[in-house]
Order: C-alpha cells, then sequence, then structure tokens
C-alpha cells in the first residue's frame, strides 16, 4: 500500500484539542472573579415581548469600572424586568435602578468563596483534559488500525510520538489558562 494512504488526521485531532480549550475558556468565563465582566450577564434570560430574550438584547452592558457593570436598557417598560431577571438569576448581584441604567456592583469575594472558584476552576481544567485525553486515544486507534492495514513499525512510532506532541501541547495550554485563572481569582 501507499505510505500516504496511512495519513492520521492530525489536524482533525488538534481541532478536537483546542475544542476542549476553548470549552474550558467559556466555563471560566462563568466564574465571577470579583471583577465586572459583561460575560456575568449573558446567561440571563428576560421576560421581554412575550418571550424569554438574552439580556444582551434588550440593553447595553457595559463595564465602566473594575467592578462594576452598567445596563441600559432600551425599552423603560422591561427595567423592572430586567431588574427582577438579575436579582432572581442566582449571581449574587443586586442592582441600583437609575432611570434606564441599571448599576450592578460587583461584590468582594471572601477567600473561602475564592477557594471554591478556584477549585472549581480546576474541575473545568480536568474535564478539558479528559476531553483532550479522549481525542488522544482516537489518535492513537486511527495509528494502531494503520498498523493492522500495513504501516510500518517507524512509521507507527512517528505517527504516535506526533499524536503524543499535539497532546502533550493541549495539556500545557489547559494547564497554563488554569494557573492564569485561579491566579486572578485569587487576586485580592
Amino acid at each position: 500500500m501507499a505510505e500516504d494512504e496511512f495519513e492520521i488526521d492530525l489536524d482533525d485531532l488538534e481541532k478536537r484539542m483546542d475544542g476542549a480549550l476553548a470549552n474550558m475558556r467559556t466555563e471560566f468565563q462563568s466564574l465571577r472573579t470579583g471583577r465586572a465582566s459583561a460575560s456575568m450577564v449573558e446567561p440571563i434570560h428576560v421576560d421581554a415581548y412575550g418571550a424569554m430574550t438574552p439580556i444582551n438584547q434588550v440593553a447595553t452592558v457595559n463595564v465602566p469600572e473594575p467592578r462594576m457593570l452598567t445596563l441600559n436598557v432600551w425599552d423603560k417598560s422591561l427595567v423592572g424586568k430586567v431588574e427582577k431577571a438579575i436579582r432572581s438569576s442566582g449571581i449574587g448581584i443586586n442592582p441600583v435602578v437609575d432611570g434606564t441604567i441599571l448599576r450592578l456592583p460587583i461584590p468582594e469575594l471572601n477567600e473561602e468563596r475564592r477557594r471554591e472558584l478556584a477549585k472549581l476552576a480546576g474541575h473545568y481544567a480536568e474535564n478539558a483534559r479528559v476531553a483532550v485525553r479522549n481525542v488522544r486515544r482516537d489518535g492513537m486507534d486511527q495509528v494502531k488500525k494503520a498498523k493492522a492495514d500495513g504501516m510500518s513499525e517507524d512509521d507507527q512510532k512517528l505517527w504516535s510520538e506526533e499524536v503524543q506532541a499535539l497532546t502533550d501541547a493541549g495539556i500545557r495550554k489547559i494547564d497554563e489558562a488554569l494557573q492564569a485563572k485561579q491566579e486572578e481569582i485569587m487576586q485580592v
């Protein structure tokens, strides 16, 4: 058989590993670190015009200060509903209404809560590592199948090393992102 018939799709493996990293970063954004971020209110939906609508479709979300979010609600009749949605969302922020603007002061996190968030970030990172290892396993299965179909021992070793290098790089990126997030969380 021709050598290129045993091509292992490293691009696909790398894309899937990067997807695990991107998913982890998205989960990291949901962690409240004591710093204001527009992503903190993204999951909140408001009962507007008879439908549950994302908050960023009824108001402009701004971060004027590191510990303050402001929402400029476009329709004055929705201000009360937006306030109610934020209070009932469970994010632990009490909005202050000023006309059509809602100010959301971000409270300081205590030490215990910071440790819980850092631990949760570690859990998200471990899930991403597991996903990367699963992709590695799929890649190694492709290599084993190619060997069974006649790939040489040297080529098998080479492809296995390529898959392992991708895995190591993916795990390293996850660990770096986790360390940065935990430092951000623990920063007072």
